[in-house]
């Protein structure tokens, strides 16, 4: 349902996303780990057509993002880590607004809304004005609203920011559940917590490269870890680290 080809994206000198190539299968959950800097949300953009790569390719669903955009977005949702709303709409008129966009009927609209407000605790908010809104809340609405439509594919940036223990075992559930029945998540997170409970595959990226993708068994065996995925991620990292320092020494 996902798949990079090649993927490179400069900006000047330097090179955020760096030959990037994956597949996520229908139903994957996939978690994308890096330390600050490494190039996830770049390439999450590219993913869902907010920036053009300089090289390579993006394809949702079987759509390249940028030669087919709407066919792409159609069976996309995307939740950034901070997601812009329309600050005077109220959460209701907000779904209401984003089932239109997406051509789904009175009757589905009102359905997928009424189950999506009430596990993510937005009756008492519905009809209050969005830019009096906490964070907290604004993100649940922000989530309701992606996944009204029931994508094939949802990104998500960083998804438990701004969400309490509660909330964010909430939206656990749901991203499990749908992926159980075919819609492929893409989360990507520096809280590892989510990767090792959730996901799976990882990936791993590292200065712009994907250096490592698998299992959490598969991750433990190519660091020469068995511990928890810290140890796997900070392993992997390292080894990454000093290979591309051995081989600047090499060139010198």
């Amino acid at each position: 349902m996902i798949e990079l080809v090649q993927l490179t994206k400069r900006f000047g000198d330097l090179v955020a996303v760096n030959d990037v190539s994956l597949t996520i299968p229908r139903g994957e959950f996939f978690a994308l780990l890096g330390p600050n800097a490494a190039g996830k949300t770049t390439t999450i953009k590219i993913l869902t057509g907010l920036i053009r790569p300089t090289a390579g390719t993006a394809l949702v669903a079987g759509f390249d993002v940028q030669t087919h955009p709407l066919e792409a977005r159609q069976r996309l949702a995307f939740v950034p880590d901070f997601p812009f709303l329309y600050d005077k709409l109220t959460p209701w008129e907000f779904l209401r607004f984003t089932g239109e966009l997406f051509q789904m009927t009175e009757d589905r609209i009102e359905t997928g809304a009424r189950e999506l407000v009430g596990r993510f605790n937005l009756q008492p908010y519905l009809r209050k004005p969005i830019e009096g809104l906490s964070h907290g809340t604004r993100q649940r609405v922000a989530i309701a609203s992606a996944l009204l439509h029931a994508p094939e594919v949802i990104v998500l940036d960083e998804p438990m920011v701004g969400l309490d223990p509660h909330h964010g075992r909430v939206l656990k559930d749901i991203l499990k559940e749908r992926s159980q029945r075919g819609m492929t998540v893409f989360v990507s997170t520096h809280q590892l917590s989510i990767a090792e409970e959730m996901a799976d595959r990882i990936g791993i990226m590292h200065e712009g490269r994907l250096i490592a993708v698998g299992t959490r068994e598969e991750l433990r065996a190519q660091s020469g870890t068995a511990g928890a995925l810290e140890q796997t991620f900070l392993a992997l990292t390292a080894q990454e680290a000093n290979l591309k320092e051995e081989t600047a020494h090499l060139a010198a």
